[in-house]
């Protein structure tokens, strides 16, 4: 998934009417190619969306399908990529995706409010407050967070969201 790419300003009429000038970025199932890619083999039929058992794949802009953590988290069954038929998926023996957590400003421990919504959610314990004398902030640990996107509907002020980790950042974790 190319995050530059996918970050770039939304140029089109609709989006700037809506005062929508970034884009918020693409979120493709996973497995999905390389966004070129991905977007190329995809026909938009569908099927992997509704393949999905959690129901967190939806038809985005154009009708190519897009992961919506808000509408609850990814296991990862490989349903999707398996419900392919144009070869829009990599192997499922594969990792998924390069997408990790990431806490925004409008986190409530930022604002020394106790909140710890985004770890109870969390089945990888990928998300720590480390001890601290004030109101601890969250760490993401990249190492352990699989970007299923379990702690973003849970968070009461959307400051959780995921975005595609860079090899360096990968590598470091």
């Amino acid at each position: 998934m190319a995050a530059s790419r996918n970050q770039a300003p939304d140029r089109h009429r609709r989006a700037l009417l809506r005062g929508r000038l970034r884009r918020t970025p693409l979120l493709r199932p996973p497995w999905a190619l390389e966004e070129s890619r991905f977007a190329s083999a995809c026909t938009a039929c569908n099927a992997c969306v509704e393949a999905c058992p959690q129901r967190v794949l939806v038809a985005g802009e154009g009708g190519l399908p897009e992961f919506d953590p808000g509408r609850g988290e990814c296991t990862f069954c490989g349903d999707c990529a398996r419900a392919c038929g144009e070869h829009a998926f990599a192997s499922i023996d594969e990792a998924p995706w390069s997408l990790r957590a990431q806490v925004g400003e409008a986190c409530l421990a930022g604002r020394g409010i106790v909140c710890s919504s985004c770890r109870d959610a969390c089945g990888e314990s990928a998300i720590a407050f480390p001890p601290t004398r004030a109101v601890p902030m969250p760490r993401i640990e990249s190492d352990r967070c699989t970007g299923c996107g379990a702690c973003v509907p849970a968070c009461p002020t959307t400051a959780i969201s995921l975005a595609a980790m860079t090899a360096e950042v990968l590598l470091e974790a």
